[in-house]
């Protein structure tokens, strides 16, 4: 049998000297890759030939503008750092950006100013109702006649403003908040109906409509979303008029600049415009005048320069008509609003309208609003948070941008004013957070005189905490803060009071205190929110508590030693809010925690919180929510460690796998680990193991042996039962590791035909064949037992794949096979390519006995003979092409690996060779730069046979 040998001796280590890289020595000079490369522009002639495409050469400018660039106008960080090298793009960005710049700088509000629709939800959600509201529905009254004369079609449209006025409208009474709502988005929906088919009276009228709901006050309470909801059409209407004029004012389809000024403005424009301020003065109630008329406040810009800052005045001065404070001050915040959007650089305008509304404060203490709130049974404190959006919008306005001297004139104004607390709460909400930090001690003080039964001190202290937790107060005062502050909070008997305030001081705590104030705080919550359940009502803010708490402390050995940490956990009883805190804690852990930990505080803290999360686990959870938990989960195992202290290590990996079995990831995540401490062991001892590690070693593959047959997917099962083997063998543990092996060969052949990849079901072949060309490489170097006869565990592979069944188009099977064939001509050479320290293979058991050779090559001829059959079944029509790429594979193989001095082997290989060009779908290159390495090959010693062969394998041209 050895004149029948199939597979050719091999050198290893002088085919590796032939085929290395010739080292070159390499001067790097300026050149390295992370260097911004300079790139120079060179431009080429443009050949404009007939039926040739002119190009341009290296040219970094190009007339077509990519989409994602003009999206992100040149401001992207590459794009930038393009432009600072190469001035080609520094004018075209520049062209790009600067009708942004003008736009920006034009306006004297940047984005640091917090615009009116970012607090517009949180009014609507804030201010609602249960009781019954009502809404006018009106008729569009006479349909208009058509006057010759254009006074006599003005005298119709204000007779239909009259009519309007006097009565062609109805009451709809009894509406719930929800209707009434949707009433008002009708409105609007009405109003750009209206507009859109020219009906511009009618959109006028319901403008006016609109706001005339603005004097009611019925249902006190909803009042603030009332006027965020009419206000949303006003700006609707003051929009569409706007535009409307604008585009009377393009000339030539050349529309106006941004800053343009009322000389370009056409006189047809002007006449539109001043029409619509005429209209606007003819309505006859203050309110809806007022509204109205700031509503196309801008419109301004289209008569004269100074048209706004003339108006802005005068609309100030309207309001002091308006009886009702409450209707009066939400009035200013529309003014002030409008003059933000309009001429924000009107400043003087804003702070007489806050003088105004300062003279006027009184009237909140009068008897009419008194009578009111009683008729509506509504109380005090409650009635003066109504005025909170509207004074604290005004605030905000004046404090922007403004000097310290205008800040402290306002305080001390809001000082002298009795009863001030709505205004020091609007001061504390309004103004710039470091101008209220540096006067905490006052503002505590001006908090303490205010009455108790006007606007609630706990309020306030809120409004203060908010501050000191984006600046901070003088150290000094920092402690006496917190105790001034915590003695009103810890009063509250209301438990959402007390926890709404709690949840702003406890971040003003962990910033600036140590752990033993924390644990006081959290103590005091724990005692205020467990009589009657009240946590129950409040989850979110306990859940903010967590996470400003674990914001601040990343330390996890002193978040755990907090005394009343994991006691204010206990509060959280609804297993989904539980949860969220639990994956908030444990995102926080891996995020911050730099080293690994054996702490016994931080480990218990941490194994009761993934159980927890653990066991929400259910049949209903998404795979989505199991992925997550489980990564996080994953994150803690890999951050524990006990040093040198193995068993330790083990002991936990086996607590782990009990509380986690619900989790397949975790349990592959414990297998990796206890293989990578297996490898630790080794790696301690060199790989020579003392009766007690390799015990160790062999409880470890234990772990692994027992744990792998828990999982579902086949895939990971295989892999895993590979890795653990090979751990096995590196430690000398090979009856251990044969039964890793073994096992794995058993399951190949219950892999399905179909698996589950990503939640979509894909053929499982090119999974196989990727394991077991894996599996192949190990079986090289795995001896055979003594017992158990030559190549044991090849035979059974073999075996299984031979039974398994294979896709009927599929040529997997084949491939397989050649890949045997690698490893059974590996398997003959007197040196293995690789080994396994301390663990002898094949190559040393056997020493190259002519027995175990003859036995592989019985093996390569049964493998041989399985190849030809599956080609010989390829020989119809519509496998032809198949059949030539595995031939060309099939021969490939032979002569990497084959010893083509055997005449059987020599002839199989022309054979091949001619069945895969035979039909005309051989891949004509690749054989020709096939025959060429054989050429390049016979050259070499002890290959001269290669140049017979070369003679026999003809080139056929394809026909």
């Amino acid at each position: 049998s050895c004149c029948l040998r199939h597979a050719r001796s091999r050198n290893y280590v002088s085919e590796a000297e032939v085929c290395k890289l010739e080292s070159v020595p390499l001067d790097f000079g300026d050149y390295h890759p992370l260097k911004p490369i300079t790139v120079t522009e060179s431009k080429t002639k443009k050949m404009n030939r007939k039926g040739s495409t002119s190009s341009t050469s290296s040219s970094s400018s190009s007339s077509v503008m990519d989409p994602l660039s003009s999206v992100l106008d040149g401001t992207d960080p590459l794009s930038l750092f393009a432009a600072a090298a190469d001035p080609v793009t520094t004018a075209a960005t520049t062209d790009g950006t600067r009708k942004k710049r003008d736009k920006d700088d034009s306006s004297a509000v940047g984005s640091d100013f917090e615009p009116w629709s970012s607090k517009r939800g949180a009014i609507l959600a804030r201010y609602t109702t249960t009781e019954k509201l009502s809404i006018v529905k009106f008729f569009t009254g006479k349909a208009s006649t058509t006057g010759s004369a254009v006074s006599e079609k003005v005298r119709t449209r204000l007779e239909e403003l009259d009519d309007l006025e006097e009565g062609s409208q109805k009451e709809l009474l009894n509406l719930t908040q929800q209707d009434y709502m949707n009433r008002i988005e009708e409105l609007n929906q009405s109003l750009k109906d209206a507009w859109s088919s020219d009906q511009k009276v009618k959109a006028l009228k319901i403008v006016i409509q609109c706001s005339k709901l603005l004097s009611d006050t019925t249902v006190i309470q909803f009042y603030p979303s009332k006027f965020v909801l009419i206000t949303d059409i006003l700006d609707t209407f003051g929009k569409l008029v706007y535009e409307r004029i604008l585009s009377m004012c393009m000339d030539n389809r050349v529309s106006l600049p941004d800053n343009f000024s009322p000389d370009c403005v056409n006189d047809t424009a002007k006449e539109t415009c001043l029409n619509w301020f005429f209209k606007i003065a003819s309505i006859r109630e203050l309110i809806p005048r007022f509204y109205v008329e700031a509503a196309i406040l801008k419109c301004n810009k289209f008569l004269s320069k100074m048209g706004i800052s003339e108006c802005l005045p005068r609309l100030t001065a309207m309001i002091r008509g308006i009886g009702d404070p409450l209707v009066a001050v939400y009035a200013r915040a529309y003014l002030c609003r409008i003059g933000m959007e309009v001429a924000p650089q009107l400043k003087e305008s804003l702070n007489k309208n806050f003088f105004d509304f300062l003279l006027t404060f009184k009237q909140i203490h009068g008897d009419t609003v008194q009578n009111q709130l009683v008729v509506q049974c509504v109380e005090f404190p409650l009635y003066l948070t109504l005025y909170s959006p509207a004074i604290d919008w005004i605030l905000q306005c004046i404090a922007y941008r403004a000097p310290e001297v205008l800040l402290t004139e306002m305080m001390e104004r809001c000082k002298k004013l009795g009863n001030n607390a709505l205004l020091l709460n609007s001061v504390m909400s309004a103004f710039r957070a470091e101008f209220i930090a540096a006067r905490s001690m006052d503002f505590i003080g001006m908090i303490k005189e205010c009455d108790e039964s006007g606007f609630p001190k706990h309020l306030l202290f809120c409004s203060l905490g908010l501050n000191l937790a984006l600046a901070d107060p003088p150290e000094n005062d920092r402690l006496q803060i917190l105790n001034e502050a915590w003695k009103v909070i810890t009063k509250l008997k209301n438990p959402q009071d007390y926890i709404n305030c709690a949840e702003v001081w406890v971040e003003y705590t962990c910033r600036h205190f140590t752990k033993r104030e924390v644990s006081t705080v959290l103590a005091d919550v724990i005692k205020h929110m467990t009589p009657d359940r009240a946590f129950e009502d409040a989850y979110p803010q306990l859940q903010s508590i967590i996470q400003k708490v674990i914001t601040y402390i990343h330390d996890f050995s002193l978040l755990f030693s907090v005394e009343k940490f994991l006691p204010f956990l206990d509060m959280f009883q609804k297993e989904s809010v539980r949860v969220e805190v639990c994956k908030c804690i444990m995102e926080s852990f891996i995020k911050h925690q730099q080293e690994s930990t054996k702490d016994p505080v931080i480990l218990n803290a941490l194994l009761h919180i993934c159980k927890t999360m653990h066991d929400s686990v259910n049949a209903l959870t998404l795979e989505d929510e199991k992925r997550t938990l489980a990564a996080l989960i994953n994150g803690f195992i890999k951050m524990v460690s006990f040093g040198r202290d193995f068993e330790q290590q083990l002991s936990f990996y086996v607590e782990a796998r009990s509380m986690f079995c619900n989790l397949e990831p975790v349990l592959v995540q414990l297998i990796h680990s206890v293989n990578q401490l297996a490898m630790e062991t080794r790696k301690v001892m060199k790989g020579n193991h003392s009766r007690k590690t390799a015990a160790f070693v062999r409880a470890c593959v234990a772990f692994c042996f027992i744990t792998i047959p828990s999982l579902s997917g086949i895939f990971t099962r295989l892999n895993l039962y590979l890795h653990s083997g090979q751990v096995a063998l590196a430690n000398q543990c090979l009856s251990q590791a044969d039964a890793f092996f073994k096992a794995a060969v058993s399951l190949v052949s219950e892999v399905p035909r179909m698996i589950n990849v990503d939640g979509k079901m894909r053929p499982s072949d090119a999974f196989l064949l990727e394991f077991l060309c894996n599996f192949f490489s190990t079986l090289l170097v795995v001896p055979d037992h003594p017992e158990q006869g030559v190549l044991f565990l090849v035979r059974g592979l073999l075996n299984v794949i031979q039974d398994y069944t294979w896709e009927d188009n599929s040529d997997d099977k084949v491939r397989i096979y050649t890949n045997v064939l690698h490893l059974l001509s590996a398997m003959t050479q007197e040196a293995y390519i690789y080994h396994v320290d301390k663990v002898d293979s094949n190559d040393a058991l056997y020493g190259g006995d002519s027995k175990f050779l003859a036995e592989v090559n019985k093996l390569c001829e049964t493998v041989i003979a399985q190849i030809l059959d599956h080609l010989k079944t390829l020989g119809k029509e519509e496998t032809l092409k198949r059949q030539s790429q595995l031939a060309l594979y099939f021969f490939n193989t032979i002569l990497t690996h084959g010893d083509l001095r055997n005449n059987k082997l020599n002839q199989l290989s022309v054979n091949l060779w001619n069945l895969a060009q035979k039909h005309g779908f051989a891949d004509t290159k690749t054989m020709v730069k096939t025959l060429e390495y054989i050429k390049r090959r016979s050259k070499q010693p002890e290959m001269s046979h290669f140049t017979d062969l070369a003679l026999r394998l003809p080139l056929q041209s394809r026909t």
